[in-house]
């Protein structure tokens, strides 16, 4: 970096921090700085532009929250990288301008859409409220009142409520084969906080993090928070590209790779044993950790279909395994856990604890007994038949989008299906073609890492939050919608056509 260029600040309204923030932001957008360029010292450059030293303090702290650099301890302010292109022609995930939550819902490029009750809604993987169980939970909480009175809403451990981690611990032997000790559970409010707490215990600037492409964007909001360089591995039916992943390992040296062996959000994607044990392996030999988001196990709809878990295979502590209960129970509960290998565990306390000291010592309770008079059990049931029937009507109503050329996986579980577009549509047009018409998806393009030539043609359609003929007539909807855009390009095709 020139630290004699010169910056125009103004003592004007705009504060000064503001401008200098500001000066370096366009500089990196630019491209005129770049990722892994050292910004000056703070002193330096305090004395350079006549400010006080807090100033650029300020400054500099302005573009780590905006995601444009980093710190290294000791050593100074870094570009983050973004969205070009590393080495071995790989991309790293930078700053992304069309990124949002994957259930807000926007038009790509061009202010907010607000969902209607007329809104078919394919965007969100949550369950509608009236799925919740409201009374078998409120019993339980009735039930936590009158036995633990006002105890219930003190601070429990930091990692979780002892006989809530002992119940998961048995749950864990019986349901999923997972041997786990009650003082290796961290309860956690929810998946998303379980990857923020391993990243804030894990992550350094500058630690190269393997994902999944696609994969789910909370996870990668959390990555380019610490500021991880995130190397996405293709995804295929069958899992990563197990050659792309082992040169990769070797190429990066990850601290990390995170990953939803079963019903992968967002492809609902399962992965073969055979290439489960051969991440383990690679984790292994390698010395990286595994993050399995175990997202939707639980959602299997063919009884011959067994999927295990990674942790379930792990023989060498490998793996750091994150499950909520929230998607298929009630999403405002935050109720999740995790398993930490030992080397670790102390690590995940001391983040849990800074973030929010303790998960709801009520909702704890009440889980707890949710558990262990196996309401949660039913409750299960019941949505597996709900989300079932949901599925099989999707499935049944696609394949009329196929004689338009568009191919998707039948997955038998999940919450998602994911489609391949044919080449002359565009998710964004087709996206923007069905918001008009009240239908919302989400476009595969955010949850891709870096351009890959394939996020224009795909996206994420969910059966969580719609009715059956709800989804008969989104899918008509989409229908239309294509064969208007397929038309339209065949026109201009031919309309455009040289003559020989």
């Amino acid at each position: 970096m020139n630290e004699n260029v010169s910056i125009q600040l103004t003592r004007g309204d705009i504060p000064l921090y503001i401008q200098l923030s500001e000066y370096y932001e366009k500089l990196i957008i630019e491209g005129k700085l770049k990722a892994e360029e050292k910004l000056p010292p703070i002193r330096k450059l305090a004395a350079l532009l006549e400010v006080n030293n807090v100033t650029v303090v300020n400054a500099y702290k302005l573009l780590e929250q905006k995601g444009y650099v980093y710190t290294k301890k000791g050593s100074g302010i870094y570009v983050a990288a973004h969205n070009e292109q590393e080495s071995q022609g790989l991309s790293v995930y930078g700053d992304e301008s069309e990124f949002f939550e994957e259930d807000d819902i926007h038009l790509m490029n061009s202010g907010q859409i607000v969902l209607t009750e007329n809104s078919i809604n394919f965007a969100s993987a949550t369950p509608a409220s009236d799925l919740f169980p409201v009374e078998d939970f409120k019993q339980v909480l009735m039930e936590v009142f009158d036995r633990d009175k006002g105890s219930a809403f003190g601070y429990d451990e930091s990692n979780g409520y002892r006989p809530l981690r002992c119940s998961i611990s048995r749950f864990l032997d019986e349901h999923y084969a997972i041997k786990a000790h009650q003082d290796e559970i961290q309860i956690i409010s929810g998946a998303q906080q379980g990857i923020d707490v391993i990243a804030k215990a894990l992550i350094q600037p500058g630690d190269y993090v393997l994902v999944e492409n696609p994969t789910y964007t909370g996870a990668l909001a959390v990555f380019k928070s610490r500021g991880a360089k995130i190397i996405g591995v293709p995804m295929a039916q069958d899992g990563v590209n197990m050659d792309m992943l082992e040169k990769f390992v070797k190429i990066y040296r990850p601290k990390l790779m995170y990953t939803m062996p079963n019903y992968q959000n967002p492809t609902t994607f399962c992965y073969a044993e055979q290439k489960k044990k051969y991440l383990l392996e690679l984790a292994s030999r390698h010395n990286f950790f595994i993050i399995e988001d175990d997202f939707l196990t639980d959602l299997n709809f063919n009884k011959h279909d067994t999927y295990q878990t990674l942790k379930a295979l792990d023989r060498n502590d490998s793996v750091l395994y994150i499950k909520s209960f929230s998607k298929v129970l009630m999403p405002g509960l935050r109720m999740g856990f995790l398993i930490a290998p030992t080397q670790v565990f102390r690590e995940i306390l001391q983040a849990k604890h800074t973030t929010d000291i303790s998960s709801s010592g009520l909702i704890q309770r009440a889980f707890d007994l949710y558990l262990e008079k196996n309401i949660w059990g039913k409750h299960l049931q019941y949505m597996k038949k709900i989300y079932n029937n949901r599925y099989q009507k999707m499935i049944q109503e696609l394949s009329k989008l196929e004689e338009l050329g568009v191919r998707y996986h039948a997955p038998n579980g999940g919450l998602n299906i994911w489609l391949t577009l044919p080449d002359d549509i565009s998710s964004t047009k087709l996206y923007q073609a069905c918001a008009q018409k009240d239908v919302m998806f989400i476009p595969g393009k955010i949850f891709y890492v870096g351009n890959t030539g394939e996020d224009e043609n795909n996206i994420r359609i969910s059966y969580a939050a719609v009715y059956p003929e709800q989804i008969e007539k989104g899918i008509e909807v989409m229908y239309d919608c294509m064969k208007r855009l397929k038309d339209k390009k065949n026109e201009k095709s031919i309309f455009y056509s040289p003559l020989i």
